[in-house]
């Protein structure tokens, strides 16, 4: 039986996966890109180099991300988180991206129980000759499913 997730079970599901499926408009055309996250406090941390993303979120800021954890066929969670872009710069931005690197790092210590070496090198990102775009969605609303049959683990 597939049955709607709760707000509390949207925001659970979140909260624990980093990796994600941002859906944006660009020229009346719908997209979709995996892209690594970190959820709290109802907004959605993330960053990317300048690029075709950030161009769309910029012109048309109204966002969606997707989140599915999919044990098999009859046993699926998932949440659309849908929200508004807003671009960070400056110390907010520098401070928003060490606590993306700390929040995915304890996700992942969390989930897959392994350290990332290489997770202090977001902070260093901002400082680059190649700017990252640091930036979070404010979400608006969530919309959850889940399939679970009995005799399913």
């Amino acid at each position: 039986m597939i049955k709607s997730l709760q707000q509390e079970d949207c925001m659970l599901l979140l909260s624990q996966h980093y990796v994600g499926h941002l859906a944006y408009i660009y020229h009346n055309e719908p997209f979709i890109v995996p892209i690594t996250y970190f959820y709290k406090n109802n907004r959605i941390i993330c960053y990317s180099n300048e690029g075709h993303k950030i161009n769309a979120l910029r012109l048309h800021g109204k966002v969606a991300l997707e989140v599915a954890e999919i044990k098999n066929i009859n046993s699926w969670r998932s949440v659309v988180a849908h929200g508004v872009y807003e671009e960070l710069d400056g110390c907010d931005a520098k401070a928003l991206l060490h606590e993306f690197s700390l929040g995915v790092k304890e996700v992942v210590m969390r989930t897959e129980r392994r350290d990332l070496d290489y997770i202090s090198e977001f902070s260093a990102k901002i400082n680059k000759d190649e700017v990252a775009v640091i930036f979070v969605i404010h979400i608006e609303e969530f919309t959850g499913k889940m399939r679970q049959y009995e005799g399913t683990s």
